[in-house]
């Protein structure tokens, strides 16, 4: 028997009912679009959540990487519109690099650095891996891929903003050391 949509999202919403108010360790269902906020900047941005992609990747200029204490790290530039006030808004970071990650399609390869940061959806604070990529002339500025998606809960590709980001110092945070990968999702 097939379910349309509709319905079964709303056998999702009456299940959800009778098991009560989810607890910050239970997953939770998300769109295939939603808002987050980077932390602790708290400028929100709409993200996408891309099936496809294994790594998150994120909007980065002026990407410079460099060596601190025998360390690799880089350097670069956030400029994004901030969902919740229409305006652009800059920020330069530095992180230590997590990894290099070699990208192979179309276009031929791009190497790119990977680093951690933290993210807030919902109410729960995710530390995760980003690749550094300009993203100036896509449509979404973050892409959350299947690592991220798995500590995040499921996709409902029906749905879209589904979650407001409302972190502040008393938010869960998973760190990314805390990931237990099902190595089903392609690592």
């Amino acid at each position: 028997m097939k379910l349309s949509s509709a319905c079964y999202a709303s056998m999702l919403l009456f299940a959800g009912g009778l098991t009560g108010s989810a607890t910050a360790s239970e997953k939770s269902t998300y769109g295939w679009v939603e808002t987050a906020t980077f932390e602790p900047w708290g400028t929100e941005v709409k993200v996408k959540l891309d099936t496809g992609a294994l790594t998150s990747s994120m909007q980065a200029e002026e990407i410079e990487t460099f060596e601190r204490d025998g360390v690799d790290w880089v350097r670069f530039t956030v400029e994004i519109e901030d969902e919740e006030t229409d305006e652009v808004v800059s920020r330069s970071f530095e992180r230590a690099v997590f990894r290099n990650l070699l990208v192979t399609g179309a276009g031929g390869e791009d190497h790119r650095s990977v680093v951690l940061m933290t993210i807030c959806m919902g109410q729960t604070l995710h530390e995760e891996q980003f690749s550094l990529e300009d993203r100036d002339d896509m449509n979404y500025p973050v892409l959350l891929g299947r690592r991220t998606i798995q500590s995040l809960g499921e996709v409902d590709v029906t749905q879209t903003f589904l979650h407001d980001p409302n972190c502040d110092k008393d938010s869960q945070l998973i760190r990314h050391s805390d990931h237990d990968y099902d190595e089903d999702i392609g690592i």
